[in-house]
């Protein structure tokens, strides 16, 4: 499924990924795709004892006065026009662009803020490991722009809980974004790969988004 995506859409990715561009100079905060992915961990993954509800989400956010959950937040920082809040963060107007699909949406209720890495898929990675702390910090995560995206409601059930060697946008401006935040959070969260989803990712690094720019990872709230 993945190469046949990137046989047709590899000519317009470097030219319209956001994350893909022309060889910079690059400084110690970033990094290019295929360096990035040579730092991440592969191993097996274990499924065993996942549970949505081990990821407490969403709380209070990261201004607990704002009386604005997680979710409410992320609308709020990733509007193209910004909302009106009203009387417990009800968000009304405003308009977005879906991550995934580049979909213009203006009702906040059809939106969907989603993992970019699943919560099945970070169980899987090494987050049954952690405490329930640190899962709640994940599961409500806006230390970096793209562990939450605000989504539409179709993109997100496309995607459901596969990993880069499964699913991609389709978008030629958006896949190779995605999979350089995908391993950025991945780094992040010191959260593994397993065997497929290494093999998908060095397809991504090797061919089109060779040269797609990784912000390193910084430590998570």
């Amino acid at each position: 499924m993945i190469k046949n995506l990137m046989r047709g859409l590899a000519p317009l990715a470097l030219i319209l990924s956001p994350l893909a561009v022309p060889s910079p100079a690059l400084s110690a905060n970033v990094v290019l795709l295929p360096d990035a992915l040579a730092e991440l961990t592969e191993a097996s993954e274990d499924p065993d004892g996942f549970q949505v509800r081990a990821f407490p989400h969403w709380n209070a956010g990261l201004d607990a006065t704002d009386g604005c959950d997680t979710r409410s937040e992320v609308l709020l920082a990733e509007a193209v026009d910004a909302p009106a809040a009203g009387t417990g963060c009800r968000l009304t107007g405003g308009r977005w662009t879906s991550f995934y699909d580049g979909q213009n949406v203006s009702d906040p209720a059809a939106l969907r803020v989603d993992h970019l890495v699943p919560l099945a898929e970070a169980w899987e990675s090494g987050a049954s490991g952690w405490t329930a702390a640190r899962r709640e910090r994940f599961a409500n995560d806006q230390g970096a722009a793209a562990t939450l995206v605000a989504v539409t409601a179709r993109s997100q059930r496309d995607k459901a809980g596969r990993d880069p060697a499964d699913w991609v946008p389709s978008d030629a401006a958006r896949y190779c974004r995605y999979v350089g935040e995908w391993v950025s959070t991945k780094l992040r969260w010191g959260l593994s790969a397993d065997k497929d989803e290494v093999e998908a990712l060095k397809l991504f690094a090797d061919g089109p988004c060779e040269e797609t720019v990784v912000l390193r990872s910084t430590t998570p709230r």
